[in-house]
């Protein structure tokens, strides 16, 4: 019974001043508690099968593909399409038309009609138009390099390099995996309550997984033999993520609460473990080397990225020293951990973090649960202005302390664009388009609100003398209910770097290997080292992948 439930102990969480910087949550890695990670237990749970109905390709990888399973008590089914694709067309950029690859995850088991639809609709993408048997839209190219060289090795007899899989870790990337309602595919809120995909993006990571699947049975069916299976475990599949994913953080401030709220409470409730087992130390310590090899394995051109991926090696050795037995067979050592880790870089802080995590699956793991939310933000309007007044002084102290007429703090401005309805950034002080920006300058409209607010009445009347301060009062106090619910910094700033959105969320999504190529968009790599279609027993232990010699 709900009454006999007793929440497991756990320290205070990390105050949201701390955890919700840009910087800190640029600095995310992936926990057990990922979209993905969550996902690939749940297929286990339920021993999923995935079948593979329909293959319709040619000699050198050309045609169509139906992979179907059973999950929650529903049917879903990924339509997999690949195109001959001339090399001048290929492009990781949203203004591509066409793609080596297209999918779409389908509700129930296509028919023959419904393939011949998607087949011809998929390749095309936005240009098409779909209906609600459709989930997940996407498309992917192939790593042209590694393509070739796995092709021309399984022909040769061969197995590929494993120095070449190492340095690149997938077949193919995404540049897009849509939900929820675009170009006409089913809204969430389709499927919003069907058992396995009710957590947040679970349609998305399942589409992912299912398309890393048959990224190996193609290149094994254009080359001819099989892939070792270490190796086509250490094929994810890649991902190209730009400005488009950065403003949804913003946009749903609910949800992004959720998110940190579990992470920060799963936390809190590591720390208030009282003493190790032996199997727990045991295990702490095969993720410390795991972690470390991760981190050697990990190199990325961008000369940002790569000072502090260069500082995290050098910490965590460090870090790693000071793994006693006497701090481990200790009282409260988590707690002692991440105290003492308040030492290193931010980076090693949230590397250590995840770290702490990953050994306490039967503690944490529920928390998952949580991590949607079907609230949207609501205005009280009898609350108090003086009440009001409160809040933005206890909550919003570093908005109002930011000068908005000092060029460098109004630098940026967001807005969408015309030619592919996608967010991005333009500078204020050179480029035209300020006149359509995007309301994604939270702190500016909490400090006007602050401004015009004053101490008498109700907010139902200041709203009816003011009302574009609508917004600012609907996030003033939905963070008061919702402490994680903003990003505490200046989002029109110019040293807001866009990418540290971007990382936090691919990082619950179960993202790795983040390859910088700007402040404005990055390659990651998921899947890499996730269960096979027949590994689904050994679900939950691949946390930070290494593919050492």
């Amino acid at each position: 019974m709900l009454d006999d439930f007793k929440a497991p102990p756990q320290v205070p969480l990390r105050p949201p001043s701390e955890v919700m910087r840009l910087r800190r949550m640029g600095a995310s890695f992936p926990t057990r508690l990922s979209f993905l990670r969550s996902l690939m237990r749940r297929l286990s749970s339920e021993n999923v099968q995935v079948t593979r109905p329909v293959w319709e390709v040619c000699a050198d990888g050309f045609g169509h593909a139906v992979y179907s399973l059973d999950l929650g008590g529903f049917t879903y089914s990924l339509v997999a399409v690949s195109t001959d694709l001339p090399p001048d067309q290929r492009t990781d950029r949203v203004i591509a038309t066409a793609w080596d690859t297209a999918y779409v995850l389908y509700d129930g088991v296509p028919s023959a009609d419904e393939i011949a639809r998607i087949v011809a609709a998929a390749p095309k993408q936005e240009a098409s138009r779909y209906t609600a048997r459709d989930l997940v839209l996407s498309r992917a190219n192939k790593s042209v390099r590694l393509w070739a060289h796995v092709v021309d090795a399984l022909r040769a007899g061969n197995q590929p390099d494993r120095d070449l899989v190492a340095q690149t870790g997938y077949l193919m990337r995404t540049t897009a995996v849509y939900g929820n309602g675009k170009f006409g595919i089913a809204d969430r809120a389709c499927i919003a309550d069907r058992p396995g995909l009710s957590g947040p993006f679970a349609a998305e990571m399942l589409t992912v997984w299912l398309i890393r699947g048959f990224t190996h049975d193609l290149v094994e069916h254009v080359g001819g033999a099989p892939l070792d299976r270490d190796l086509k475990r250490h094929l994810g599949i890649g991902n190209s993520t730009g400005l488009g994913m950065a403003p949804f953080l913003v946009s749903h401030p609910l949800l992004l609460d959720a998110w940190m709220q579990v992470r920060e409470t799963a936390l809190a409730r590591v720390r208030a473990v009282p003493a190790l087992s032996p199997d727990q130390i045991a295990r702490f310590y095969t993720l410390v080397t795991r972690a470390a090899q991760h981190l050697a394995e990990w190199n990325v051109p961008d000369e940002i990225a790569a000072d502090r991926i260069a500082t995290l090696r050098r910490e965590f050795p460090a870090f790693a020293k000071t793994l006693t037995p006497e701090l481990m067979l200790g009282a409260s050592p988590i707690d002692a951990i991440i105290r003492a880790s308040e030492r290193y870089s931010i980076d090693c802080q949230e590397l250590i973090v995840a770290l702490c995590l990953e050994p306490f699956g039967d503690l944490i793991d529920g928390l998952t649960d949580c991590m949607a939310t079907p609230f949207t933000p609501q205005i009280d309007p009898a609350m108090a202005c003086a009440d009001l007044s409160a809040l933005i002084t206890r909550d919003w102290d570093w908005a109002c302390e930011i000068d908005y007429a000092a060029p460098n703090d109004c630098a940026r401005f967001w807005y969408v664009s015309e030619a592919k309805l996608e967010p991005r950034l333009g500078d204020r002080h050179s480029e035209p388009g300020g006149d359509r920006e995007s309301p994604l300058d939270i702190a500016r409209q909490v400090q006007a609100l602050a401004r015009d607010l004053g101490q008498d009445g109700t907010v139902a009347a200041f709203l009816r003398r003011h009302p574009q301060h609508r917004c600012a009062v609907r996030r003033v106090q939905t963070l008061a209910l919702h402490p994680y619910a903003e990003i505490r910094d200046n989002l029109i700033g110019e040293g807001c770097l866009p990418i540290d959105m971007l990382r936090c969320k691919l990082a619950f999504f179960g993202a790795a290997k983040f390859d910088p190529k700007s402040d404005r968009w990055t390659r990651i790599t998921l899947a890499q080292g996730a269960p096979l279609w027949d590994e689904l027993t050994e679900a939950d232990d691949w946390w930070l992948p290494t593919f050492a010699a």
